[in-house]
């Protein structure tokens, strides 16, 4: 590469996994508050389709939320080059130049050494979801041994940590999915499979077993039902994703629709994470990527493209056929 520019791959318009470009563009400098980390592997997320179809406004000519890779330069000197880390949100993508290029720069308060002999593809699988996952069941949910948690959504990547997650802190798991094809999937991490449907507080009512917590991934279609499936005086809901689509939740009306007693909350990862109300220091990291490796957690990503291959990829993820993480090598 010429010394002073970067391959990365641009948003050229709103649209398509198409509009994606691969460029070379200037080298990051280190500033002072922020660290040039050289990207090994990226980890995709839904988050970034959205940015690529201008869904969220204006964005970042360079998309991308999370990713490995070494320090190059650390604009406080607090990180000596070559350590490794990862790097997760923190504007990334949506007000600065994201990780979908050799070479990103990252606040400072969003890039978190680790200690690993995991390959990069697994380590860049890990930290966006599973720190997602438990700011959600331990900040949010509040979930406890022997409780009862349903994930809906329960086969995208963020579904599938937040089920190990909770299988390891002694919950108990039931999670949706849309295909009956992946109950096995479901059941392989711990969790009874549902099928997804619009309904499911029937079900409940059925088995007379509402739940404690419900992590909603799905979205707003489905969120006045997962707030009839949690137990009244005391079930919590946390809205975490939008794998249904971003539109609003229609026709709400909490004196109709939010049970006695229910606790809602809202965690956005793309816009809290290294902000005072969700440090990445108060999260285990390490602790979890300790835990991949030793196979506790399956961790591994679904698959793994060449960073030559986004737009393939982006295809993937935008029609749903991923079954789990989706990681670039750089």
């Amino acid at each position: 590469m010429a010394e002073d520019t970067m391959r990365a791959w641009v948003i050229t318009r709103y649209g398509p996994p198409e509009v994606l470009r691969e460029e070379r563009l200037p080298f990051p400098s280190p500033k002072p508050g922020h660290v040039v980390i050289r990207v090994r592997a990226i980890g995709l997320n839904h988050a970034e389709i959205y940015m690529r179809k201008g869904l969220w406004g204006e964005v970042a000519k360079v998309t991308g939320i999370e990713c490995a890779g070494e320090v190059l330069a650390d604009g406080e000197g607090r990180r000596p080059p070559g350590t490794r880390v990862v790097a997760l949100v923190g504007g990334m993508g949506r007000s600065i130049d994201g990780t979908y290029a050799e070479y990103v720069r990252v606040p400072s308060t969003n890039v978190v050494p680790v200690e690993t002999p995991l390959p990069w593809e697994e380590l860049a699988a890990i930290p966006e979801v599973y720190a997602t996952a438990w700011t959600c069941l331990h900040r949010h949910l509040r979930l406890g041994r022997g409780e009862l948690l349903l994930v809906r959504g329960g086969t995208s990547a963020l579904g599938q940590a937040a089920i190990n997650l909770a299988r390891d802190a002694g919950a108990k798991v039931l999670a949706t999915t849309r295909s009956r094809e992946r109950f096995r999937m479901l059941e392989s991490l711990g969790a009874e499979p549902l099928l997804e449907s619009a309904s499911l507080a029937a079900e409940m009512e059925r088995r007379h077993s509402f739940v404690d917590a419900v992590l909603e991934l799905v979205g707003s279609s489905t969120l006045v039902d997962s707030l009839a499936c949690a137990h009244m005086g005391g079930g919590r809901v946390c809205f975490a994703g939008f794998l249904g689509g971003l539109g609003p939740v229609s026709n709400f009306d909490p004196l109709l629709h939010m049970p006695s007693g229910v606790t809602l909350s809202f965690f956005g990862s793309a816009f809290a994470f290294g902000t005072p109300a969700a440090p990445l220091s108060d999260i285990p990291i390490q602790a979890m990527v300790d835990r991949a490796r030793a196979g506790v957690f399956r961790a591994r990503p679904a698959r793994v493209f060449r960073f030559e291959d986004i737009v393939s990829a982006h295809r993937l993820m935008e029609a749903s056929g991923a079954g789990g993480k989706l990681v670039a090598v750089v």
